[in-house]
């Protein structure tokens, strides 16, 4: 990346793809976004900038660089891969962050147990310019879609008519429409309406505030 290039990704704004850190503030908060970039469709962590644009610049190229590094290795759980570059603008060096859309998903923030707990994991994802926690049905579609387990032969019964039922009426569905709606737990709700992902008939989606919704295929 060259200088042209990140200036036109600054003016840009955060977003899906971008997001801007004045400085490095914490292993958690960073591991956050690098988490976040690497579990959706990856992009880039640009530290020196603030949220509305202002260029500050980082006072350690070589401060940064080893915070990153244990951050990736000893924070985000599996660690995550990055590539880095300096660039200076305005006479300050900005510390560009590439984080490639990982083939290891789901990552969360490391807390030493050996397989990922959905109820429990910290695990992060990008919904347009912000990283929220993603509920345990997101955990569980990422975890499939990672070891493509999707369902090539699926027999859709009586639970999945109700989901077809409510959505043929209303846009989305939410696994609380369901288990209202079909008047079944939410347990088996969750696990319906992550069948129905997992055989490509609905999509998953997230809000800003963490929340999932559901939607037909192409929608």
């Amino acid at each position: 990346m060259d200088q042209k290039e990140l200036l036109k990704l600054i003016e840009s704004g955060e977003g899906l793809r971008i997001e801007f850190k004045q400085r490095f503030s914490s292993y958690e908060k960073i591991a956050k976004e690098l988490i976040a970039l690497a579990n959706t469709c990856g992009g880039f962590l640009l530290i020196g900038i603030d949220d509305d644009k202002s260029i500050y610049g980082v006072d350690s190229e070589k401060s940064v660089t080893e915070l990153l590094k244990e951050t990736a290795e000893k924070y985000c759980e599996p660690p995550i891969h990055y590539g880095v570059e300096y660039i200076e603008i305005e006479g300050k060096e900005i510390v560009v962050v590439n984080v490639h859309e990982s083939n290891n998903k789901p990552h969360r923030i490391q807390d030493y147990l050996k397989k990922i707990n959905p109820n429990t994991a910290n695990v992060f994802v990008r919904v347009n310019d912000k990283s929220v926690l993603a509920s345990k049905e997101m955990i569980k579609v990422l975890q499939a879609r990672n070891d493509e387990l999707s369902l090539k032969k699926y027999i859709v019964g009586r639970d999945e008519k109700f989901v077809f039922d409510y959505l043929d009426k209303n846009e989305t569905i939410t696994v609380k429409d369901l288990s209202k709606h079909a008047n079944m737990s939410g347990r088996r709700a969750s696990r319906t309406l992550i069948k129905l992902v997992r055989a490509n008939m609905l999509i998953i989606h997230n809000r800003d505030n963490g929340e999932d919704y559901y939607t037909y295929t192409g929608r």
